[in-house]
């Protein structure tokens, strides 16, 4: 008991910051899925790394989209906290939230997670509303997409479908974030939300965060596509 004890005192009084703790998490399941390459078909290349890193990103976004959909009252409450900070401070709600600090015993919780959004709604509204498409295509990924993630990371990472089975699941996946993501963008620019936010924000929150689910399952789709025509794992070689 007195281990165990240990852990629980440790875990109540550690913290890290929010964004470091999210890097951890994404850190920690993509060297697992290389770990399980390298044991099974130590042929590790630079698609897979990329695949890897992304599937293992996805994951997370998608506990935080279900977060976003749990606490969608909360989210709505917070948004308002986060204008006034904002107006209080000067600092952007996005930078204040990744470097607060948040107690390793809360790593999970979901009223932690969901001041993502809170925060992401001070630029993009549309978090902080659950009739827009952005709410909704986020939550739709967060519940369809994450079992979809892990059968696409395993087979990936051990081979244990056929290669044609794998391909065919990642073409779906990787052309629906695709799409999903650039419609998400065109419904912000037709809102005009980006007149209402300064640039740097636009770069790096709207555009910036947004990017890897464009450029990211464009190569999983071409890997996806390799996979099938070949019948063969080998595009995820050196």
């Amino acid at each position: 008991m007195y281990p165990t004890r240990l852990f629980c005192i440790f875990t109540g009084m550690a913290t890290l910051p929010a964004g470091l703790l999210a890097v951890l998490k994404i850190a920690l399941l993509a060297v697992v899925g290389i770990a399980l390459r390298q044991y099974w078909h130590p042929d590790i290349g630079f698609m897979y790394l990329v695949l890897a890193l992304f599937l293992s990103t996805n994951l997370v976004i998608c506990y935080w989209e279900i977060c976003l959909f749990l606490k969608r009252d909360y989210i709505e409450s917070r948004n308002t906290y986060w204008r006034e900070r904002r107006q209080e401070t000067g600092r952007s709600p996005a930078a204040e939230f990744l470097t607060s600090r948040v107690p390793l015993k809360a790593a999970l919780s979901p009223t932690v997670w969901a001041d993502v959004w809170a925060t992401y709604s001070v630029s993009d509204g549309s978090f902080a509303d659950r009739r827009t498409y952005g709410f909704n295509v986020d939550v739709a990924n967060g519940f369809v997409t994450a079992i979809p993630t892990v059968i696409l990371y395993a087979a990936l990472a051990t081979e244990f479908l056929s290669p044609v089975t794998t391909g065919i699941v990642g073409i779906m996946m990787f052309w629906q974030w695709t799409y999903a993501t650039s419609a998400y963008w065109m419904s912000f620019f037709v809102a005009k939300r980006h007149r209402n936010i300064p640039k740097g924000e636009f770069y790096v929150l709207i555009l910036g965060t947004n990017a890897p689910w464009v450029l990211c399952p464009l190569v999983g789709l071409y890997a996806s596509i390799r996979l099938v025509l070949d019948d063969s794992y080998r595009v995820l070689g050196g």
